[in-house]
């Protein structure tokens, strides 16, 4: 099976049949909103998006955004799904699915975004950042990817971008190996201090009219660093922009700042090799851009 392959695929006629399960659904039209690692979602009568995991593992995480999602959602300066139709596993799809209203916009990559208009994103996104790791919830796990942990993250980075270098598709500057090599001698992951989000990258980022619109796929929502969101100064905010974001979300620690920037590399390394796995020119180009603003000082 191939990395990107789902488990479990859902296609028009499942969908159709699976949202039968709510009478108040018309179903009157279906389109294909896009598939992630975890998720494939479906938009219902241009009124609903339907996601349904695509592996096994992306379970738990559907089932918490069911459960946790209603009540974070009216704490958050930006929208996010809150989870209205909750579909039950069926002899032609194994597991729990849900619907919420459909959010407006566009995914980050897809949005022609100059400077200007990424700056303005992200400000929003600085808002909503620092409002979501000041909250309390209950019944959150703890990351269980280890995202700010650098004895994991540093050589599953270097991997990474050995990948990207053998496809062609970025090389690092030495000044990335020399940012590996600092991060690794930072000290053991700090307890979990915040809500984060988990898995906060431009895909995950809906922008309308240049101007942050939701946040969505909430599979990874836990107590974590908050370093694990804040990756976003370093791959998606113009490099002359940063001050002003951090000026906006907070005063962050230089240890946070740098585990944040690793993240940043792994990150885009990874989804620079997916979007070109999957033939996704968008995500590809701004997975390139992100590693090109994160090695930028």
């Amino acid at each position: 099976m191939a990395e990107w392959t789902a488990e479990v695929e859902v296609d028009a006629g499942v969908v159709r049949r699976l949202i039968g399960q709510f009478a108040e659904v018309k179903a009157q039209s279906l389109r294909l909103v896009g598939d992630g690692w975890d998720r494939t979602v479906w938009a219902v009568d241009e009124r609903w998006a339907f996601g349904f995991p695509r592996r096994r593992v992306a379970v738990p995480g559907f089932e918490r955004e069911m459960t946790l999602l209603p009540a974070l959602a009216p704490l958050l300066p930006l929208p996010i799904p809150e989870p209205v139709f909750l579909g039950r596993p069926a002899d032609e799809f194994p597991w729990p699915f849900f619907g919420a209203a459909l959010l407006p916009g566009r995914e980050a990559c897809d949005a022609g975004l100059d400077d200007a208009g990424r700056l303005a994103v992200a400000l929003d996104i600085a808002v909503f950042l620092q409002r979501l790791h000041g909250l309390e919830l209950p019944h959150l796990p703890l990351d269980a990817n280890g995202r700010a942990d650098m004895a994991r993250r540093v050589p599953m980075t270097r991997d990474a971008l050995a990948d990207l270098e053998r496809l062609g598709l970025w090389q690092a500057p030495p000044s990335v190996a020399a940012l590996l090599d600092e991060a690794e001698r930072l000290p053991a992951l700090p307890p979990p201090s915040a809500v984060v989000h988990g898995d906060l990258h431009f895909r995950h980022l809906l922008v309308d009219e240049r101007r942050a619109a939701g946040v969505i796929d909430w599979v990874d929502l836990s107590r974590a660093d908050p370093a694990v969101d804040l990756q976003l100064v370093w791959s998606f905010v113009p490099p002359a922009g940063r001050r002003e974001w951090l000026d906006v979300y907070g005063p962050v620690p230089d240890e946070r700042l740098l585990r944040a920037r690793v993240i940043a590399v792994w990150l885009c390394a990874v989804l620079a090799r997916y979007g070109h796995a999957e033939g996704l020119g968008s995500v590809e180009r701004e997975a390139v851009g992100g590693l090109t603003r994160a090695a930028a000082d």
